[in-house]
């Protein structure tokens, strides 16, 4: 089962999803089939890989939390049920193919014109127009394949009866996303990537199967497809890539810098394969042949979990062995090739090295040193200019990675899954043409520049959420030092201390984080809340107290409303605060008796403190004269910059996306945005100090690496 990712099994694997067997079929139909159904697992692929990110983008536009929401949901149950959707595609296209001819493979999705709502006619004409701009494009390859299917099953094929006619492969999508709990809004956006990722391709599909048929002699008479719209494609990639890729070639400003490395990697000549360039009579081998070798190396190259020892020396000199042997002279590399063969071992083993990147991510990028070797061969302007395709293909990946938190093969994500897809592109169709890397670089700054996008909304989101909560500590701060004012210290009736710091405190949150404290709202929440303890406060004249006692009242209602306090607990204060005010002009204290249990009186000793949901992770520390470098560097931390947490079981890496000044502190997020850590400035600077977090240097990888192997060519030798 763990194969089925893999490419050789892949139409077995397929085969073994169709519910029903086709012995009646002849064996160039299956072909067809298998062919097709290929084509179609790779664009629901693509179609899924990229619903999670178009849905997120919807929901990010969207200004009601409800259709916020929506999209959430339906990405959510998409991740949950993309394999049954994948599954039941085929699974429908497979029993429409087995009775090819036989029945109208929609005629479960059709509906009386009567019985259809609103919503399934425009999901029908959204359908309808997806069919027509296949057929605008791709009709004539349609026709050309029905006319062969029928040829070959010796009985009428109409339109609607052909199993890969656009109109039948959007009802298999249908089909299979029945179950799925989600709107027409969502279909709707569903359908389009259908179109997209799937039905953009149609063509492909169609041409497959009619080269197929044809060269089997069904119908070789029929003139050949317009191909226009697939050759139109190809030729528009080939020309975007010429022109990324025409910077790539011989390079004076490179050969130069090699031409002056060449002194100080001497010393490094005769370590590689000494055996044979030991021997005076050998013979070099040409660039050109040193590259075939290496090609042949590139398809041998393990895959990163494998544990096998792969040493691009030893493979060579065994290569080497074999040609010597064959052509009966020793072989050896020539002098500027094994210089070269040195400086790039040198920079991947810097690589290997480098802790600043993930483990996994190092793993990932030490499979490309045989293509990068190769490069260099080819064009040493790959040392000399940072805008070589090569060499900003490697620092992208790098930078777009660096987050990576060692993620295990079920938990890889989808730039994860990207850059082990570029790698093994390049390990499997790079030979000596360098405008690859440019492709795929066009390729892999697309998709991240989507991903990064994604990330700094979700960072701007905690961003947001942070000034929230510095707000609201500022609030509540303000609310506690106005209650602290007039209760602390003195007796107060129990129910209404009760009332001022569970109820009255939210109206003057509120207040407060709504208007600021310089605005009306909140000078009459505390006028009202002077009002009520002076209300209370015996003797009382009780004409006085009739004139102030309805305007009090109607603006506790007012402001306990806004706070929805529940409504008996409200009647309740409100009776109290009558035999309150009775008291108050009756000029006595409580006295035990049967009203001095509810109306009994409590001494406010201590400071009152709010309760919150969440307090800050670290309390201001002092700074030790020993921890005062770490502090600097806390200080010069610039918004982006990526820490390693060292403290727990697991490396944990973050990157700074806030620095609130007001409240000194430092929040860090992980690579999808999502909060993680928290310091203030003392705290992370003991924590540097102390070696619990280190700063990582996430600047270009390359240029780090060729810097450092030159750094270290440059040590003078010896002692």
């Amino acid at each position: 089962m763990q194969k089925e990712g893999k490419v050789v099994p892949l139409a077995a694997a397929i085969d073994r999803g169709g519910r029903t067997p086709l012995p009646c079929l002849p064996v160039l139909l299956l072909q067809v089939r298998d062919k097709a159904a290929l084509q179609l697992r790779q664009g629901l692929q693509d179609l899924f890989d990229n619903a999670d990110d178009t849905l997120f983008e919807m929901a990010d536009k969207a200004f009601d939390r409800g259709d916020q929401n929506l999209y959430f949901e339906a990405m959510r149950d998409l991740r949950l049920k993309r394999k049954s959707i994948e599954r039941g595609f085929l699974d429908t296209f497979y029993d429409a193919y087995a009775r090819m001819g036989q029945v109208d493979p929609l005629a479960r999705l059709a509906e009386p014109g009567d019985l259809r709502s609103k919503a399934q006619a425009e999901r029908t004409a959204a359908i309808e127009g997806m069919v027509a701009r296949v057929l605008s494009r791709d009709g004539i390859a349609l026709q050309q394949l029905g006319l062969r299917l029928q040829a070959l099953l010796d009985r009428p094929l109409y339109e609607q009866h052909n199993p890969l006619g656009p109109a039948a492969l959007c009802g298999y999508f249908l089909e299979a996303g029945r179950n799925l709990g989600v709107g027409l809004r969502v279909k709707l956006v569903l359908l389009k990537l259908f179109e997209r990722y799937v039905l953009r391709d149609a063509d492909i599909i169609y041409g497959e199967a009619n080269q197929l048929l044809a060269a089997a002699g069904v119908l070789p008479e029929l003139p050949p497809a317009p191909r226009r719209r697939a050759e139109d494609r190809r030729m528009r990639a080939r020309r975007g890539v010429a022109k990324l890729g025409q910077a790539v070639g011989p390079d004076a400003a490179g050969q130069a810098l090699f031409a002056s490395l060449q002194t100080l990697l001497a010393p490094l000549r005769g370590q590689f394969a000494p055996r044979l360039q030991a021997v005076a009579t050998a013979q070099p081998i040409s660039t050109a042949d040193l590259l075939r070798l290496l090609s042949h190396l590139q398809h041998y190259v393990p895959a990163t979990h494998e544990d096998e020892d792969f040493e691009l020396g030893q493979q060579l000199e065994q290569l080497l062995l074999r040609v010597s042997v064959r052509s009966g002279t020793r072989r050896r590399i020539e002098v500027a090739d094994e210089d070269m063969i040195n400086l790039v071992g040198r920079l991947f083993a810097f690589i290997r090295n480098d802790d600043n990147l993930p483990a996994s991510l190092r793993a990932l990028i030490a499979r490309l040193h045989i293509p990068l070797l190769k490069v260099a061969l080819l064009d040493k302007g790959l040392f000399s200019r940072a805008s070589h395709p090569a060499r900003r293909l490697l620092n992208e990946i790098a930078g777009a990675a660096i987050g990576w938190e060692c993620p295990g093969t079920s938990l890889r994500d989808s730039l994860h899954l990207r850059v082990e897809r570029t790698i093994q592109r390049l390990l499997n169709d790079f030979a000596e043409d360098t405008s690859l890397f440019a492709e795929l670089l066009e390729d892999f700054l697309a998709f991240n520049q989507d991903e990064r996008r994604r990330n700094e909304l979700l960072e701007q989101r905690t961003r947001d959420a942070e000034e929230g909560r510095v707000r609201a500590r500022q609030a509540r701060h303000q609310v506690q030092q106005a209650l602290n004012q007039r209760l602390r210290g003195q007796v107060w009736p129990q129910v209404v201390v009760q009332m001022l710091v569970q109820s009255w405190s939210q109206v003057l949150l509120l207040a407060w984080l709504k208007q600021g404290a310089a605005s009306q709202a909140w000078r009459d929440a505390l006028q009202t809340m002077d009002t009520l303890l002076a209300s209370i406060t015996p003797p009382q004249a009780p004409q006085a107290l009739l004139q102030k006692v309805p305007g009090l009242l109607k603006a506790l209602r007012d402001g306990l409303a806004s706070v929805a306090l529940d409504s008996a607990a409200t009647r309740e204060f409100f009776l109290q605060l009558e035999q309150l005010h009775l008291r108050a002009c009756a000029g006595t204290e409580g006295q035990p008796g049967s009203e001095g249990q509810r109306l009994s009186e409590v001494l406010v000793a201590e400071d009152i403190v709010l309760a919150i949901a969440e307090e800050p992770a670290c309390a201001p520390l002092h700074v030790a004269h020993a921890q005062a470098a770490a502090l600097r560097q806390v200080q010069r931390l610039r918004i982006g910059t990526w820490v390693e947490v060292l403290d727990e079981d697991e490396p944990l890496r973050c990157k700074l996306v806030a620095r609130v000044d007001s409240s000194d502190r430092l929040v860090f997020s992980n690579r999808t945005g999502m909060k993680v850590r928290e310091w203030n400035a003392a705290s992370l600077a003991q924590a540097l100090h102390r070696g619990e977090v280190r700063v990582l240097d996430d600047g270009l990888l390359f240029e780090r690496a060729l810097e450092a192997v030159l750094d270290e060519l440059r040590q003078p030798r010896g002692v």
